[in-house]
C-alpha cells in the first residue's frame, strides 16, 4: 500500500476515485459486505428482543419485529451509504437501531398498556421523531461548531467504553444467562478468547486480505468449535419460514400521544449528537472530508429511516458505532461494500430461515468479536483526541466528568430507580449521559466565554491523503495513514492565532482531511 505524496485533493480525485467511492469486485463486496452483517447482527436485534420481551409479546411477535428490524435496516443502511438526493452522508455507515432509544420505548410501551397497544404508540413516537429528525436536519449541522475536536473524541470514547461492557456480557454468555449458573462459565470464556485470539493471530500473521476478513473468520472459526462439540443449536433454522415480508402498520394504526412523542424527540436529538460524532469518526478513519452538508445529509437519513421504522414494524436509527470499529480495523473503506451488506440484511429480513442462521452463531463468541470492535471504537475516540491540547484544564475536564457521567447508569442504578419514570427513560445511558455532558461543558468553557480554546491547529495535517482500501495492512510497504509522524501530537507549537473548536471561521471542526 503505497502512500500518496502530498497534493491537492481535486488533482487526486481527477487520477482515481476515493477509496470510499471506489466499486470493489464482486467477490470482495460479497465477503466485506457479509462481515459487516455478522459484525451488526447481535447488536441490530438486540433491541426488538428487550422491547419484545419486556412488552411481553409472544415468540412470534418477537420474531416479527426481528425480521422487519432486519429489513428496514437493510433499507436504512443503503440510503445512508448510497445517497439519494441529500439523504445520506455516501460514506460507509451501517444504519441499525439506536441503544439509546431502548428505555424511552419500554417506558412507553409500558405506559401504554404493553404487548401490542404499547408498540403502536411507541411507532406513533417514532414516526413523529423520524419527521422532526429530517426536518432539523440542516439547522443541528449547522451546529457542529460546537462539536469540537474535544466534545467529538469524548462521545466516541464514552460510545467504546460503554459498548465494551456488552461484549463482555455476551463472552459470559449474554444477558439472558444472568442469575444462573452457565453465566461466566470458563467454557464460554474459553469460547470468547479463543475468537478473539484468532482474530488477533489472522491479523497478525495473515495477508493483508485475509487480514481484513478476520471478524468474519474468527465469528466462522468460533462457531465451528462450539458446533463440534455440540454448543450450537440450529434447531431454530429448521423451524423458521422461508419466506416472509413486514406489511407496514402490521399491528395496527400508531396512536400518537403528546408526552411519549416529546420522549421521543429527545432521544433522537441525543441520537444527533452521536451521529454526528460517528460521520466525523468515519471520516477519520477514512481521510474523506466531513462538513455541515455531509452531517445533515447523515442526519436527514437517520429521519428517513426511523419514519420507515416506524411505519414497518421496527424503531429509531442511527450510524452503528460497532461498525464503524470494523471499519477500522480491516481498512475496506469502500461504502458499496455497507450497500452490499444492506442488500444482505433486506433477503434475510425476508428469509426467515437465512437469519436464523446467523442467530445461531453462540453469544461468547460474538463477544469474542464485540471486545476487538467496541474498543476501536474507543480507540477512534482516542486517536481523535490526541489532536486535542489536554494540557489545557478545560478540555481536561470536559473529558473527565463526561466519562465519569458515562459510567453513572451501571455504577449507580438505584440512582436512577429513585427518579421520575419519564426522566429516567431519557437519562438512564450512559452514552446519553457522557454525549450531553461533553455537549454542556463545552458550552460552558468553550462557548460561552471569550477565552479562545487551545487546541492543535488542525490545518497542519491537511496534507495526508486517503490510503488504499483493499490491501489494508501495507502489501505494497509499510505506510501506515495513523504514524506518529502524520499526526501532530499535543506538543505541537501553537498559540492564540490559532483558535480551535466552536471559534473556528468555518463554522465547524477543520478535520484536516481532504476531500475528493
Amino acid at each position: 500500500m503505497a502512500r500518496v505524496s502530498r497534493q491537492d485533493p481535486e488533482q487526486f480525485s481527477q487520477q482515481r476515485a476515493h477509496p470510499v467511492d471506489e466499486v470493489l469486485p464482486v467477490g470482495k463486496l460479497t465477503l466485506y459486505g457479509f462481515q459487516h452483517v455478522l459484525a451488526f447482527y447481535a447488536g441490530a436485534v438486540i433491541v426488538p428482543i428487550v422491547l419484545g420481551n419486556a412488552l411481553g409479546l409472544s415468540r412470534e411477535e418477537l420474531v416479527y419485529l426481528i425480521n422487519a428490524d432486519l429489513l428496514t435496516c437493510g433499507i436504512a443502511s443503503i440510503i445512508q451509504a448510497l445517497g439519494v438526493w441529500k439523504i445520506g452522508a455516501r460514506l460507509p455507515l451501517v444504519q441499525g437501531v439506536t441503544f439509546t432509544a431502548v428505555s424511552p420505548m419500554i417506558a412507553i410501551g409500558l405506559g401504554a398498556g404493553g404487548g401490542t397497544a404499547g408498540l403502536l404508540v411507541v411507532y406513533g413516537a417514532v414516526i413523529t421523531a423520524g419527521i422532526a429528525t429530517f426536518l432539523v436536519a440542516p439547522f443541528f449541522s449547522k451546529l457542529v461548531k460546537y462539536f469540537p475536536p474535544i466534545v467529538i473524541g469524548t462521545i466516541l470514547t464514552v460510545i467504546g467504553l460503554t459498548l465494551i461492557p456488552q461484549g463482555l456480557q455476551d463472552a459470559a454468555g449474554g444477558a439472558q444467562l444472568k442469575g444462573h449458573a452457565e453465566y461466566g462459565d470458563p467454557k464460554n470464556l474459553a469460547y470468547a478468547l479463543g475468537t478473539l485470539l484468532f482474530i488477533l493471530l489472522i491479523v497478525r500473521l495473515g495477508k493483508p486480505y485475509l487480514s481484513s476478513l478476520a471478524v468474519l473468520l474468527g465469528l466462522v472459526a468460533g462457531t465451528g468449535v462450539a458446533w463440534l462439540l455440540g454448543d450450537v443449536d440450529f434447531g431454530g433454522v429448521k423451524n423458521a419460514d422461508w419466506f416472509g415480508v413486514s406489511t407496514p402498520f402490521h399491528y395496527g394504526m400508531p396512536k400518537f400521544e403528546l408526552f411519549p412523542i416529546i420522549a421521543m424527540v429527545v432521544v433522537m436529538l441525543i441520537t444527533m449528537v452521536e451521529t454526528t460524532g460517528d460521520v466525523y469518526a468515519i471520516g477519520e478513519i477514512t481521510r474523506k472530508k466531513v462538513d455541515n452538508a455531509t452531517v445533515a445529509n447523515a442526519l436527514r437519513a437517520d429521519g428517513v429511516a426511523t419514519v420507515l421504522g416506524g411505519v414497518f414494524n421496527s424503531f429509531p436509527y442511527v450510524a452503528f458505532a460497532e461498525n464503524i470499529g470494523l471499519v477500522r480495523m480491516s481498512r475496506v473503506m469502500s461504502r458499496f461494500v455497507v450497500v452490499a451488506a444492506g442488500g444482505f440484511m433486506i433477503v434475510m429480513g425476508l428469509l426467515p430461515k437465512a437469519g436464523s442462521v446467523v442467530a445461531a452463531i453462540p453469544h461468547p463468541v460474538l463477544g469474542g468479536a464485540a471486545i476487538a470492535m467496541f474498543g476501536m471504537v474507543a480507540a477512534v475516540g482516542i486517536q481523535i483526541l490526541g489532536k486535542v491540547d489536554l494540557r489545557e484544564e478545560r478540555n481536561a475536564l470536559i473529558l473527565a466528568v463526561s466519562l465519569a457521567a458515562a459510567l453513572l447508569p451501571n455504577a449507580v442504578a438505584p440512582f436512577f430507580e429513585r427518579m421520575p419514570e419519564d426522566v429516567r427513560a431519557v437519562l438512564n445511558s450512559g452514552i446519553t449521559l457522557g454525549s450531553l455532558t461533553a455537549v454542556l461543558l463545552n458550552l460552558f468553557f468553550n462557548v460561552f466565554t471569550r477565552r479562545k480554546t487551545m487546541e492543535i491547529d488542525w490545518d497542519e495535517i491537511e496534507g495526508d491523503e486517503p490510503a488504499e482500501t483493499h490491501e489494508p495492512f501495507g502489501a505494497h510497504g509499510p505506510a501506515d495513514p495513523y504514524a506518529p509522524q502524520a499526526h501532530p501530537g499535543p506538543h505541537t507549537p501553537q498559540g492564540p492565532h490559532h483558535p480551535q473548536g466552536p471559534h473556528h471561521p468555518q463554522g465547524g471542526p477543520d478535520w484536516g482531511i481532504p476531500g475528493r
